[in-house]
Order: C-alpha cells, then sequence, then structure tokens
C-alpha cells in the first residue's frame, strides 16, 4: 500500500470478512512505528476523504482506482479499476483453487496480468 500511496493512487481493499478487514487496520496503523498510511473502513463518515479503504463490500467509496483482492474474496468489479491486486493465502487450497479459476475468468475478460509469488527468502518473483 506504499507505493500505491507513494503513486498518489488510491486502493479499495476488498476482503472476505470482518475479522481480516480488522486484522488489515491493525497492521496498517502499527506495521512500522516511524509512518503512518493514511486509511478507513467500512462505517466511516469520511470514505471519501481516504487514500486507503477497507471493506467486506462491492463500494468504491474513495474513488479508487486501484483495488486489492484479498483471499479470493468476488472479484466481479475488477475491470472497473485502473488496476487490481489480487492478494491470496497460497497454503489454503481452496483459496488456491478460487485464485484459479478467477485467473481463468480474468484472462477470458482479455485483462492484462502477471503474476507474483514471494519467495521463502523474502522478496517477489514473477511466475507469468
Amino acid at each position: 500500500m506504499e507505493k500505491v500511496n507513494e503513486a498518489g493512487m488510491r486502493a479499495v481493499i476488498k476482503v472476505p470478512d470482518e475479522g481480516l478487514r480488522g486484522a488489515l487496520d491493525k497492521a496498517l496503523w502499527a506495521y512500522d512505528a516511524a509512518s503512518f498510511m493514511p486509511h478507513d473502513q467500512d462505517g466511516s463518515k469520511f470514505a471519501a476523504d481516504q487514500p486507503i479503504f477497507l471493506t467486506c463490500g462491492d463500494e468504491n467509496p474513495n474513488d479508487s482506482t486501484v483495488q486489492v483482492i484479498v483471499n479470493a474474496v468476488d472479484g466481479a468489479r475488477a475491470s472497473d479499476f485502473q488496476r487490481c491486486l489480487y492478494m491470496f493465502d497460497g497454503r489454503d487450497e481452496r483459496i488456491v483453487g478460487k485464485a484459479r479459476e478467477d485467473w481463468k475468468q480474468f484472462k477470458a475478460l482479455g485483462i492484462e496480468m502477471s503474476y507474483w509469488q514471494q519467495r521463502e527468502t523474502g522478496g517477489w518473483e514473477q511466475k507469468a
């Protein structure tokens, strides 16, 4: 989200449940004691002012150009955004299976895609 924010973009992060939304909210508040990642979540009075917005729904209250889909939550609106980041837990076979189905659907829509996998030692490697 730092990269998105540094680029002057706005993001809406769609998660499957309130538990994960709350965990991400806490992570964005506390991940770096020397900085702050401005954001808010469902129920905010000032959602339109937030550069990063966490939601379990389909709304885009902050006029985001970037959608982040987490753990294979429904991404039917992905084509409404300039960029879509699809992040999932590769250790959960149910989520991996859904991610594979979604990849095929996005590809059939002609959406330009790339696939990056986190290395065991850290960092990311492009796989497709």
